[in-house]
């Protein structure tokens, strides 16, 4: 009896024993996965801290940047135009474009195949005939030389009989008159016996060629545009809305449909002709009028949008056109603050010449406003990737 109570103590005793034991493994393991969660929440909390230091920075490495050629501007104040923006046209400018006329009635023929349009000729040289040979009324050119060789023949026999007094003074002056009439009528139709052959009346180019081999032409017809090329006029056309500002207008920039290129007139010896006292009969516009020297990089008769510069307006802050991103109607620049580090700024926008715009809010002046390079910036910022280790102080 007592061998059996002695043996169910020490199984209860072993049992006791090992159920303690495994309350403390357990014990251990969970204290030992309370850390390792402690310790994970913890560098979670240091790794939002890190990023929370960052806040809206922009990375760009240094290399990218200088791969990319990234240039910025450093924000001061200075001197700005009011600007009336507006449409306008390019023309060659009065005297430097000249239509050749048909002097007789005939039908064309031109000079060869170098005469196209943009060819270009001096100043004498042939550009087409005219014959008027199976014309009822004849042919003026023919008409012109016998006229011309009758009277040549008149004056210098004239001019024998009055040193021997045969003929009087009167007589030998209305012989040179009537030489000189006949002479100015056959050179105008060219110098040919046959045919008028019609000359450039200065050097320059062919803008327009208006007639075609075989066409008929009546006297005074226009064949031909020749320009020289050397100048053009600018001529805008402003809303009545801006009359009161037209008298401080003191130059202009413009831009082509065909190009992003902005030409600043003080840079193109330009000037300022005149601008309406009023509008044309009907018009809702007032024309304003430039002149310019025309260096072979924009085409006469081309559509303009036109930046007509008026009052000075100084201590602006003013930014290149290219610095600007627009989202959704906002206008937005990137500002570099280090070496890598860049942030999005919204800017409001005032009067733009085409070229730079005045930030009328938004920048102050030492910011750095990134120029060139924008577009990879911006890429920058949507991609939201933060280089390790990077951190600033600002």
């Amino acid at each position: 009896m007592k061998r059996t109570i002695l043996l169910y103590i020490t199984i209860l005793s072993y049992i006791l024993w090992s159920c303690s034991g495994s309350s403390s493994h357990e014990a251990h393991q969970h204290s030992d996965h309370i850390e390792e969660h402690d310790h994970e929440h913890s560098e979670s909390e240091g790794h939002d801290h890190a990023a929370e230091g960052h806040g809206d920075e922009i990375i760009l490495k240094k290399a990218e940047a200088d791969a990319i050629g990234l240039t910025t501007k450093t924000m001061k104040p200075e001197r700005f135009h009011s600007v009336i923006p507006c449409s306008g046209t390019l023309s060659a400018a009065q005297g430097d474009e000249m239509t050749v006329v048909a002097p007789v009635a005939g039908v064309v023929s031109l000079a060869g195949r170098h005469i196209a349009d943009g060819s270009q000729v001096a100043k004498g040289s042939v550009l087409l005939h005219l014959s008027s040979k199976k014309l009822a009324a004849g042919d003026p050119a023919s008409k012109a030389y016998i006229d011309y060789e009758t009277a040549r023949k008149a004056y210098e026999r004239a001019g024998e009989l009055v040193k021997d007094q045969i003929i009087s003074r009167q007589e030998y002056e209305q012989t040179a008159r009537d030489y000189e009439t006949a002479r100015l009528a056959y050179e105008a139709m060219g110098g040919s016996r046959s045919g008028s052959a019609v000359q450039a009346p200065m050097t320059g180019y062919l803008k327009n060629i208006l007639v075609s081999d075989g066409d008929f032409v009546e006297m005074g017809q226009p064949l031909m545009t020749l320009s020289q090329n050397r100048r053009l006029q600018l001529r805008a056309e402003v809303p009545q809305r801006y009359y009161k500002e037209l008298p401080t207008i003191v130059t202009a920039n413009f831009k082509t449909t065909y190009d992003d290129r902005v030409y600043d007139l003080t840079q193109l010896n330009g000037k300022l002709l005149s601008y309406g006292r009023g509008t044309l009969a009907g018009g809702a516009y007032v024309p304003v009028v430039f002149e310019l020297d025309n260096r072979g990089e924009v085409v006469p008769g081309a559509c303009v949008e036109v930046y007509l510069r008026s009052s000075a307006v100084d201590s602006a802050l003013v930014v290149p056109v290219s610095a600007l991103t627009e989202e959704q109607g906002l206008y937005f620049v990137y500002l570099r603050l280090d070496e890598e580090g860049y942030k999005k700024q919204e800017v409001s926008i005032g009067d733009t010449d085409g070229a730079n715009v005045r930030i009328l809010s938004g920048l102050h002046e030492g910011d750095r406003v990134v120029t060139r390079g924008v577009y990879q910036v911006k890429l920058a910022a949507n991609s939201g990737v933060i280089p390790e280790g990077h951190s600033h102080n600002h």
